[in-house]
């Protein structure tokens, strides 16, 4: 007696083809028996106020009118922001061997970072100096930095 070829998986294997093949088929026909309008139209998709997404358009007299000057993308510019220029400070670490320090602001009391490359002269520490400050990558640095 032989076993035959065909275990239970292989068969099971083939029905689940086959049930697909035959959705695939009728959803095919049902496709065919009803078509869609595929127009712009039907494909067009609305938003209300809320951000809710409906398939009809909104009442016009709904409807706001909103200028471009009053749509802000990004972040607002700073207009009435303090300009210094020159500021004074204390030096409270200096290492001219590694070429760095940092400086202790005399009126807002934070520590900036410079770089031997923005020292006029020399420095050291406990020096009182004027310096300017920019926005580095990494926080505050000191430029233009000159022993008082």
């Amino acid at each position: 007696m032989g076993r035959s070829q065909e275990t239970f998986n292989k068969k099971d294997k083939e029905k689940t083809k086959q049930k697909k093949r035959q959705d695939k088929l009728a959803k095919k026909e049902e496709r065919k028996a009803n078509p869609k309008d595929g127009s712009l139209e039907s494909m067009m998709a609305y938003v209300d106020e809320f951000g809710n997404i409906s398939d009809t358009p909104m009442d016009p007299k709904m409807k706001k009118a909103i200028s471009a000057e009053d749509i802000e993308i990004g972040i607002p510019k700073r207009e009435n922001e303090e300009i210094e220029t020159v500021r004074e400070g204390k030096v409270t670490y200096y290492n001219s061997d590694k070429g760095y320090g940092f400086i202790r602001d005399a009126v807002s009391q934070e520590s900036i970072f410079v770089h031997v490359n923005a020292v006029s002269g020399t420095i050291g520490e406990n020096d009182k100096v004027s310096f300017e400050r920019v926005k580095g990558p990494k926080g505050w640095n000191a430029v233009n930095v000159k022993k008082k």
